[in-house]
């Protein structure tokens, strides 16, 4: 069985969408004839230098404790994250999983906790982070909690 053709001008949408994705902006604008930063000048970087620390708390307990729930994660993060970091943080929901102290696969529901802070800020930061980090495992009787940092230029 033949597969059906595509026209020339779908097929060229078909191929720069497919470039887009697989490359990004640069492939994109060079397939609809923008010019890139490259080819016109090189781009400064815009805003402030920042770090973006990311946290991946899980839910799930050991020894038949029953999971964190929802209103326990969200008092934890307004008890203990929002007064360290007042100006704004993001949450996300997930699923995740990982391999604990004993070589058993949990899964879980966790939670993405993201907060922006500029570099100059670090140490003390890190100080408000670690804290954090030390205090959910404690509460909960948990192994850890991972942690992303990435530096960022970040304009609001």
């Amino acid at each position: 069985m033949r597969s059906p053709r595509i026209s020339t001008p779908a097929a060229g949408l078909l191929a720069a969408a497919a470039l887009l994705f697989a490359f990004g902006g640069p492939v994109s604008q060079a397939a609809f004839g923008t010019p890139t930063a490259s080819a016109a000048q090189p781009a400064a970087e815009q805003g402030t230098p920042y770090i973006s620390t990311h946290l991946y708390f899980g839910t799930g307990r050991h020894d038949g404790n029953p999971p964190i729930t929802e209103e326990e994660f969200n008092r934890f993060v307004a008890e203990v994250v929002t007064p360290r970091f007042p100006s704004g943080l993001t949450l996300q929901e997930g699923r995740g999983q990982w391999r604990d102290k004993e070589g058993d696969i949990n899964r879980e529901k966790s939670y993405e906790l993201t907060v922006m802070y500029p570099v100059r800020e670090a140490a003390a930061r890190n100080l408000d982070i670690e804290y954090i980090r030390r205090l959910y495992c404690k509460t909960w009787e948990l192994e850890s909690v991972g942690r992303a940092d990435v530096r960022a230029q970040v304009d609001f």
